[in-house]
């Protein structure tokens, strides 16, 4: 594994104290799968916290606030690495805080490795001595694919459940029987988990899935789709066949999250835009659960889902800010998910500019570009079935946003209240409604520069005197 050379000498430094410094978790498994490792977590053996702190001292600025758990931060050139002790865990009570934890430096290797989630997780590297620990068999489940817990304790803390949701998504993943019915059997432990500790595997989820469909099947095969019930709806919720020959609505769903993740839109985009996307896509159709029925359609009886996606609003928001999403993301997750289908609106053919311009002002502060990742994702979610007007309409949609320049941004008022003022208008409440008619005049394309909308002002407000009371006389 290749490392950064101030690591390696402070590993070094370990080994000459006494100490056998080992990279533990993540790191490893990724550099067995082939990843770049991001961060590199070192358990030490063989010496006490005082000794392994004497050690690192000289290469950087210790912290010891994770002293009681056996763990020292220690950022060396720029990088904060945590370097822990082989510890023993014990269960004392509900909650992620109900543990004893016991730093034990002469453990073995095997018992250290044993309080791990996953046995893919639990493989640990001697860099030193090019070494892999592999005491569980991590490397026998990753090349399988496979979550396996490691042991009888990972039924003490129930967020690995939800560590498997995301861990399953992101490196395509199965779960394997024996560790579905563990999950199975704590699943009422859900309701000890506090949740920022659920909103930060959501957010993996969301950020960083490879195939986020895996992380539903996980859920659903462990019992645990059932805290998510906006999800659990969609579960057998029949769609028309003719319409979604794929399959319920959850089935639909997983399709579109995983037509998503292959987007540009999503694949280029930051962490952030990232979570808007993912969240829209998994919440789009939860306002189906409401709203499907059968009707007669063309002369025969159809599900049909009418209004599901303002239905889908408040169903948004209820499951997003329960996960714990932080509010600035429900506000751009929510208008994407109630516009998704804007593309089908009122029988159109074409879009027109303003029609353009307005939808950019309704899905503020979502923008154009993510609503149009949302409609291609949802239409990919329906194979085999390819709907060549559809892919149309979105597709004039991105081309008159970008000639717009609404793509990015809704459009902003031109005529502003320093606009007024400098015609020789004193401010009053009167100013709205002649801003708010110039704004509305500038959506239907009446003027697209400051020149046009003085000059439209100018004639709004000849006639309409009572707009606003000029302290002096319009110019002509």
């Amino acid at each position: 594994m290749k490392l950064p050379p101030s690591l390696l000498a402070a590993l070094q430094a370990l080994r000459t104290a006494g100490g056998r410094p080992q990279l533990v978790g993540g790191c490893v498994r990724d550099w067995l799968l082939g990843l770049e490792p991001k961060d590199f977590d070192v358990e030490v053996f063989g010496l006490d916290y005082a000794a392994m702190g004497r050690a690192l001292t000289p290469f950087g600025v210790t912290d010891l606030v994770g002293r009681s758990f056996g763990v020292l931060k220690v950022r060396i050139a720029g990088v904060e690495y945590d370097f822990s002790l082989p510890r023993r865990e014990s269960k004392t009570g509900a909650g992620h805080r109900g543990f004893a934890i016991a730093p034990e430096p002469g453990l073995s290797e095997a018992a250290a490795a044993a309080r791990r989630d996953f046995t893919i997780n639990a493989i640990a590297y001697d860099p030193l001595a090019d070494r892999l620990i592999d005491p569980h068999g991590g490397q026998r489940d990753l090349r399988a694919r496979l979550l396996r817990h490691t042991g009888p304790a990972f039924a003490e803390d129930p967020l690995r459940v939800l560590r498997a949701f995301q861990l399953a998504a992101r490196f395509e993943l199965t779960l394997a029987p024996e560790t579905a019915a563990l999950c199975r059997s704590i699943r009422s432990a859900y309701a000890e988990l506090p949740v920022e500790r659920v909103w930060g595997e959501w957010d993996k989820w969301a950020v960083q899935s490879v195939k986020p469909s895996r992380g539903l099947a996980i859920l659903k095969e462990t019992g645990w789709l059932a805290h998510f019930p906006e999800i659990a709806a969609l579960d057998g919720l029949p769609q028309e066949p003719e319409w979604h020959p794929e399959g319920d609505a959850l089935v639909h769903t997983a399709h579109c999250l995983n037509a998503l993740v292959t987007l540009p839109a999503w694949r280029t985009g930051d962490a952030r835009t990232r979570r808007i996307l993912s969240l829209a896509v998994l919440a789009h159709d939860f306002g189906k659960a409401t709203t499907t029925h059968q009707a007669d359609r063309r002369g025969a009886l159809r599900w049909i889902s009418p209004g599901h996606e303002a239905a889908g609003g408040p169903l948004t928001e209820t499951f997003l800010l329960r996960l714990g999403t932080p509010h600035d993301l429900v506000e751009y997750v929510r208008p994407l998910v109630m516009h998704h289908l804007a593309h089908h609106h009122h029988g159109q053919t074409n879009f027109r500019d303003t029609t353009v311009r307005r939808l950019a002002r309704k899905i503020e502060p979502a923008t154009l570009e993510q609503l149009i990742a949302v409609m291609l994702a949802d239409h990919h979610g329906r194979p085999p079935l390819v709907a060549l007007d559809s892919i149309r309409r979105i597709e004039q949609l991105r081309e008159m946003a970008e000639r717009l320049a609404v793509a990015k941004a809704a459009p902003a008022p031109i005529v502003l209240g320093r606009h007024l003022i400098a015609l020789g208008f004193t401010p009053g409440p009167p100013f709205r409604t002649a801003l708010d008619a110039a704004f509305e005049s500038q959506l239907d394309g009446a003027f697209h520069d400051e020149a046009g909308g003085l000059e439209w002002m100018r004639n709004y407000l000849r006639a309409h005197p009572l707009a606003a009371v000029p302290s002096t006389p319009l110019p002509r």
